[in-house]
């Protein structure tokens, strides 16, 4: 008997699975700097925020009346690495475990799960609490190794104690635990009419440290060399492509080019955006989001180019420091139209048959 089989024949081998694991890898180095960096902290904000997640597309699969299958694809779980990584090392548990119920429960299953998501989960709840908790949300917990901390994260007892009770529950309390993240620094600076040189002389902040990752910031977001070691893990496994975090970089350093030899007391160098701040993990991690970013190369690169430019003008005139996870998902919103516009043509198809299609 001669059976005939539909194609296509041949896997290429990629899953959800596979492709949330792929990443999930690109993540290690920048999460073994955060435990480096903040210690058992690092770690306590990481399970929750996996676990949160996880069990919240569990049982909102389960209100639905759908398969419980997908919560073991991955998508979950990177999703709550994701928003663990962009948070601050003291923001309070309760905060992390309220944004992990936002992003899988509004960014997400609200939508319809996986592929219907207009917005980036972790970063539409990252921006949730940003607005709801600005004052957690910008306390920056001094690193390990910078300085002298006064309190020993490695110290399993010490880091649960912060993790549990809160930085109130200290009797050095919080202004002794925290300072200034570097881009907030030079925001606040400028306010007072400090120049970029002398604001970046005074935070005693160091190209190499920021490259490294001995600076403060979100948990994620610190190290660029761990970061870009990621990305290019990512880009040699063909699981994004080129398109979105170099046109998103080279936007911002391009920009910050011109505005800096322009005004150099004034506009901070490309070298700083591109190393404070979370402009690299939102580059290769956030804004390659294959479900909420565009889907041709024209596209992808219109896309970076519009993040690009978001996160210079919020980093420059706007009233928070960072700009690029916003940025994200302001285009986000414009994807639809960028794939209208930017859709390849249609071998043998006339104008108007485009138009009609």
């Amino acid at each position: 008997m001669l059976i005939h089989l539909s194609s296509p024949h041949i896997h290429s081998g990629d899953s959800i699975r596979a492709t949330m694991l792929a990443v999930i890898l690109a993540l290690i180095p920048a999460g073994i700097v955060s435990v480096y960096l903040f210690g058992w902290l690092a770690v306590f904000q990481i399970v929750l925020c996996i676990t949160a997640c996880m069990l919240t597309e569990f049982f909102a699969l389960k209100w639905m009346g759908r398969a419980t299958a997908p919560v073991w694809d991955g998508s979950a779980a990177l999703t709550g690495l994701f928003l663990a990584l962009t948070l601050p090392a003291a923001v309070p548990w309760w905060m992390a475990l309220f944004g992990s119920v936002c992003a899988i429960g509004l960014g997400k299953q609200v939508y319809g799960g996986l592929g219907f998501n207009p917005f980036n989960p972790a970063l539409s709840a990252r921006i949730i609490l940003l607005v709801s908790f600005p004052l957690q949300m910008t306390t920056w917990l001094i690193p390990m190794h910078i300085g002298t901390s006064a309190i020993d994260l490695y110290n399993l007892s010490h880091a649960w104690q912060l993790f549990a009770y809160g930085a109130a529950s200290l009797p050095q309390g919080l202004d002794a635990i925290t300072m200034a993240s570097p881009l907030g620094h030079v925001k606040t600076a400028w306010s007072q009419g400090i120049g970029v040189s002398q604001a970046l002389h005074a935070y005693d902040y160091s190209y190499l440290d920021a490259f490294i990752g001995r600076e403060t910031g979100s948990l994620g977001e610190t190290s660029a060399l761990a970061l870009l070691m990621g990305g290019i893990y990512l880009l040699a496994r063909h699981t994004i492509t080129w398109h979105i975090p170099v046109s998103f970089i080279t936007t911002v350093m391009v920009l910050a080019a011109i505005a800096s030899n322009i005004d150099p007391n004034h506009y901070t160098p490309p070298l700083f955006h591109l190393l404070a701040g979370g402009l690299i993990l939102c580059a290769f991690f956030m804004a390659t989001d294959p479900v909420s970013s565009p889907v041709t190369p024209k596209g992808q690169l219109v896309f970076g180019i519009g993040c690009g430019v978001l996160t210079w003008c919020i980093r420059t005139w706007g009233g928070y420091p960072e700009g690029a996870m916003f940025s994200v998902v302001l285009m986000n919103c414009a994807v639809p139209l960028i794939d209208h516009y930017c859709r390849p043509k249609i071998y043998g198809a006339s104008d108007k048959q485009e138009e009609q299609s």
